[in-house]
């Protein structure tokens, strides 16, 4: 695992609060999780896209995708529902 990838463990919360990995039509959508971490890249180092390691897929798919999850909601959605189970656990102050 790299420094700026999330674990195992942090996927296995995290995946299955993100959209279909398959969409209903159309060809199937790149890796969620290489893509995710791509996007964590950019923002965890504050470096521009156009430096995006070749690892995490094309730049294009990367940032597009940011962008609309971050059009759509899906990260508000991501951290309401991880916040949810939380506190459902008593781990939220």
């Amino acid at each position: 695992m790299r420094r700026y990838e999330l674990t195992d463990a942090q996927w296995e919360q995290i995946a299955p609060l993100l959209p279909p990995q398959k969409p209903r039509t159309g060809r199937p959508a790149e890796d969620h999780r290489q893509v995710l971490n791509g996007m964590l890249w950019i923002l965890r180092t504050g470096a521009p896209w156009a430096d995006l390691p070749a690892r995490y897929g094309a730049v294009g798919t990367v940032s597009i995708r940011f962008y609309r999850w971050r059009q759509t909601g899906v990260f508000d959605q991501v951290l309401r529902r991880l916040q949810a189970q939380a506190d459902a656990r008593g781990d939220l102050d």
